[in-house]
């Protein structure tokens, strides 16, 4: 009888701090399961270093001066499916200072907000595409970052 009430407990504390401890990779799995049995929701996980960027595109919009059009695509190489991630775009001169840097929410680059439990599949890749404004006409250089 003990015994069964420490596990008891135990899993309380799992599903009281699941948010927390399913952020770490070593926890997730028993979060998950414990999840599974009572029926509680995980936070989409969140791995920015495990995006791999697989082609970028930026080039000025035909027709309209100062707009740039950009097109990127990118995979989750994550254990799990993740949550949209946050985009980073630094604009550089040709002596690489940064002249303008923008952070784009999922529903800037994708044009609407996925859905509350829209993830990426481990192994999915995708492609968007959205414009900014060009912060100076020396814009000679471009990155991404994920967030």
């Amino acid at each position: 009888m003990l015994l069964g009430l420490v596990g008891l407990l135990g899993l309380q504390i799992i599903i009281a701090d699941r948010a927390h401890l399913a952020g770490d990779a070593r926890w997730r799995p028993l979060v998950a399961s414990a999840c599974a049995v009572v029926r509680c929701t995980l936070p989409a996980w969140r791995e920015p270093a495990a995006l791999t960027l697989l082609n970028r595109e930026v080039r000025p919009l035909p027709g309209v001066s100062g707009v740039l059009e950009i097109q990127a695509s990118f995979r989750n190489d994550a254990r799990w499916a993740q949550a949209w991630p946050w985009l980073q775009l630094s604009l550089s001169d040709a002596d690489g200072r940064v002249i303008g840097t923008r952070v784009l929410s999922p529903q800037e680059y994708l044009g609407q907000a996925p859905a509350a439990h829209d993830t990426l599949a481990p192994g999915q890749a995708v492609q968007v595409a959205f414009r900014v404004r060009e912060p100076a006409a020396s814009t000679a250089a471009f990155s991404f970052d994920f967030r």
